[in-house]
């Protein structure tokens, strides 16, 4: 079973930054693609980034690309999504996601409250 470490949320005003984390054993790490999604509160989920199992290839949501950014570390087995500006509609659980043959494994996700 897939495990997916999630690391990162929290509470930050409006205009803040956070940094999310996702971390995997090495065994895995680099073989597959990996993303996140989020979640509002009365909402469905949707896709928010992804980024290639060798991080040459990344892809950020149209609408939340001058703000946001994916990239990974090899080293440390983890998946970055880096958020800037933060506003309060950022507001939402966000979950790593990793792509297999078999189907996408989901992290338990991780909470970001942006006050405004």
């Amino acid at each position: 079973q897939v495990q997916l470490r999630e690391s990162g949320g929290g509470l930050v005003q409006a205009g803040g930054s956070l940094r999310l984390s996702c971390a995997t054993s090495d065994h895995i790490f680099s073989v597959y693609n990996m993303g996140w999604w989020r979640q509002a509160p009365g909402k469905v989920r949707e896709f928010v980034a992804a980024i290639s199992r060798n991080g040459e290839e990344a892809h950020v949501t149209n609408t939340l690309q001058d703000r946001f950014s994916i990239y990974r570390d090899s080293a440390e087995n983890t998946v970055y999504l880096q958020m800037f500006d933060l506003k309060p509609e950022d507001t939402a659980v966000y979950y790593c996601t990793l792509d297999r043959m078999e189907g996408r494994s989901w992290g338990q996700g991780t909470q970001v409250t942006v006050s405004s």
